[in-house]
């Protein structure tokens, strides 16, 4: 049996091979493909709605523990990061 996560984006639950992780280092937020980062982790299915609706919920500050007020880029990263995922979706279906 598998373990299962929840999505920070549409809150649903999934297998933790179907999501990617997301983590709070150095300021920024890391997509974690092999999800052995170090610290907490943010679990995001790899579908811009998700990622939209995590940016829009201010989730991954949330989710990571991470304050706000301390001006957490949140907009910027999330830039980043669907640039990645993008990528991801490529791999994910096989094409190079």
């Amino acid at each position: 049996m598998e373990p299962v996560r929840t999505c920070v984006g549409c809150r649903g639950r999934a297998s933790r091979s179907a999501l990617i992780r997301v983590v709070h280092c150095d300021g920024e937020l890391v997509f974690d493909e092999r999800a052995v980062l170090p610290g907490r982790g943010a679990w995001l299915h790899p579908a811009s709605e998700c990622l939209d609706a995590a940016v829009r919920r201010r989730a991954f500050a949330r989710a990571l523990r991470v304050s706000p007020a301390i001006g957490f880029p949140e907009a910027e990263d999330a830039q980043t990061i669907e640039k990645r995922l993008s990528g991801y979706g490529n791999k994910v279906n096989g094409s190079k």
